[in-house]
């Protein structure tokens, strides 16, 4: 199994996610010729791709999810929440998956759960092939239990990394969008990303990547250093997936 990210960050968010012959779009938040561009780097088309599946409305997770569905006739699969958030009468085709059940698309399994984010029914997941697991956690407030116990031991986690609380409090935002990054509804800091990295078994990782980073509210030296820690291992080995190039590919191996 292997995956990539063409971009993440506020002005869009897209992961591949691959196994044998099946290849995941999680999320579409770019126009579907920019996702058609950026699967090009990983020397892939749109043909190549088998379903979407987001994980709530937010315009930088679903831009482009109308336009590539209908040209490249690709089932979309949402929560139910986010369907009645959304226009999903305009996609190739609709499926709806339960925050709360796992789910199987080809030769990968999805575990989908409910994360505090100020969406109608936002869902993070679990991607599996049998043997590894790849935890994908953003757009989240605040950890919860659950969230903890669905991310734990994984064998590759992309995690929210998204501010500094001191860069956002003097930066460029308005004092509202402030309150609503760093609420219990927004988005995790750097520290709270670190906190929650000690709270789970991280002994299987073979991949940590920073993701969904405030272009305006962090740095990449920022985000690595406070997971480096959590993780007591050298910063480089955190990977930082930004805004423009996402993160090349990255496989999931036996040891």
């Amino acid at each position: 199994m292997r995956f990539a990210l063409l971009g993440s960050g506020s002005k869009g968010n897209a992961l591949v996610v691959e196994q044998g012959a099946t290849r995941l779009l999680i999320d579409c938040g770019f126009s579907a010729r920019e996702i058609a561009k950026r699967l090009a780097r990983l020397e892939l088309v749109p043909a190549d791709i088998d379903a979407i599946v987001i994980t709530h409305e937010h315009d930088d997770h679903w831009k482009g999810v109308s336009r590539f569905s209908r040209a490249h006739d690709l089932p979309v699969w949402l929560t139910p929440g986010t369907h009645s958030a959304t226009v999903a009468s305009e996609v190739a085709a609709r499926e709806l998956y339960s925050p709360h059940e796992p789910f199987a698309i080809g030769e990968l399994e999805l575990w989908p759960y409910p994360v505090p984010h100020d969406a109608r029914e936002p869902a993070q997941l679990v991607v599996g092939n049998g043997e590894h697991r790849l935890g994908v956690l953003s757009d989240i407030g605040h950890a919860t239990p659950h969230v903890r116990d669905m991310i734990d031991a994984c064998d590759a986690l992309i995690i929210e990394a998204n501010h500094d609380p001191e860069l956002l409090a003097a930066g460029p935002y308005p004092a509202s969008l402030k309150a609503r990054v760093a609420g219990r509804l927004g988005h995790l800091s750097n520290a709270q990303a670190a906190e929650l990295v000690t709270q789970i078994d991280t002994g299987a990782l073979q991949h940590v990547v920073a993701a969904h980073m405030s272009e305006s509210n962090n740095r990449p030296e920022l985000a690595r250093a406070a997971l480096a820690k959590a993780l007591a291992c050298t910063p480089d080995w955190v990977h930082v997936a930004n805004q423009r190039e996402g993160l090349p590919w990255r496989s999931l191996v036996n040891r």
